[in-house]
């Protein structure tokens, strides 16, 4: 199988990951809850895995670092605990439905919302983010990179935006998180939601959120601790005050083997490949008739590597099933959750194909991906 589903999640993933698992699996206990040398193994483990995601954010230091499932529980804990009624919060048509549902949710308790939108090459419309500040705007929430188009965010345009206002920046990560450089602090980043099963090559079910030092977030869910039972409260120091309940250590363990694989290789190293990947492919189906590329290649955007295409009028769900089927390419299509970027492509009723590359494809797969579009394409 040629797999090309890479913004869904990464496949295959490092041997660091499998290993650091399996070895999680035969060592661990629950952290937090015994003296005992399994829970004392899997309390360090976390720790470990922690202060590794706080050096790649350049988090102040690992406590502003909460596990979470995946970028959806991470992004309904910031959006829940920072926002509430009378509040005016700004998000854009790029945006993910773990973002929109929140605050179309939250629209209906009394938070004010303003979606900015993104032209028919899937660009933000920045001038409309400044215009939309209010006296109540308490947030902007903001996809790093689409999902869809692979468009990357201007962060320093939203930043600035953000700040020369004195509101709250989150961003949603999931798409950029061990594939860009990401520094919160210089950045001036509040809340950042980030997946462990994507970029950062760990496994699902893991995921995390960073909150900014004197920033208080209202948990999403209360209960065992492990520290201070006799309290009625949940504690509030973090990270527990984010962190209810047993915590995944096999999948932490999982993502610590991820992160190691990306240390060795470095960011840099990983995002060229990918980077080079996605424009070998671009080159080869750019130009075929009846083939449309979403998204903008004009240069001033910068981009991850993700391409999403149509082919004449064969709807996105049939060519997927097409790719799979006659060619053993597995790719995404439909919607992705994106309902807002379809609508501003032009593509509600058809979807889009997405491409996703990761560091593990390989030319050949890239060249044979492309000779299939080609070829379907060709029949019409």
């Amino acid at each position: 199988m040629i797999y090309l589903d890479n913004a869904a999640t990464t496949f295959p993933k490092p041997p660091e990951t499998e290993a650091a698992m399996v070895e999680a699996i035969r060592s661990l206990g629950n952290a937090g809850r015994g003296a005992h040398a399994s829970s004392l193994a899997a309390g360090r483990k976390i720790y470990q895995v922690r202060e590794m995601l706080a050096e790649l954010f350049h988090a102040e230091d690992s406590s502003r670092i909460a596990f979470a499932q995946n970028t959806t529980q991470a992004l309904n804990t910031a959006i829940f605990g920072t926002l509430a009624p009378g509040d005016h919060v700004i998000t854009t048509m790029c945006d993910h439905n773990s973002v929109l549902r929140p605050l179309y949710l939250l629209e209906k308790r009394g938070v004010s919302l303003t979606v900015i939108p993104a032209d028919e090459k899937g660009r933000i419309d920045y001038d409309a983010m400044r215009k939309a500040v209010r006296r109540e705007t308490k947030a902007i929430v903001v996809t790093h990179a689409s999902n869809l188009t692979g468009n990357v965010t201007d962060l320093k345009t939203v930043v600035k935006i953000a700040k020369d206002n004195g509101f709250l920046l989150i961003v949603d990560a999931a798409q950029t998180a061990g594939i860009l450089p990401i520094d919160v602090q210089k950045t001036g980043i509040d809340i950042l939601c980030f997946p462990g099963h994507k970029g950062l090559f760990g496994p699902q079910g893991t995921g995390g959120i960073y909150v900014r030092n004197g920033l208080t977030v209202r948990p999403l869910m209360v209960g065992g601790s492990g520290v201070k039972s006799f309290e009625q409260e949940h504690p509030r120091e973090m990270p527990t005050a984010l962190e209810a309940g047993t915590m995944n250590a096999h999948g932490i363990a999982g993502l610590g083997g991820g992160l190691s694989f990306i240390r060795k290789t470095g960011i840099e190293m990983i995002r060229k490949r990918e980077e080079g990947l996605a424009g070998r492919f671009l080159e080869q189906i750019r130009e075929m008739k009846k083939v449309t590329v979403y998204g903008d290649f004009s240069g001033e955007t910068e981009r991850v590597g993700t391409i999403a295409l149509n082919i004449g009028d064969m709807d996105s769900g049939e060519a997927a099933e097409r790719l799979a089927e006659e060619y053993d390419i597995a790719v995404r299509a439909g919607a992705h959750c994106a309902p807002l970027m379809h609508k501003a492509l032009g593509i509600e009723a058809r979807g889009a194909v997405r491409f996703s590359f990761s560091y593990f494809n390989t030319k050949e797969e890239i060249d044979e991906a492309a000779r299939a579009v080609q070829e379907m394409a060709e029949e019409g």
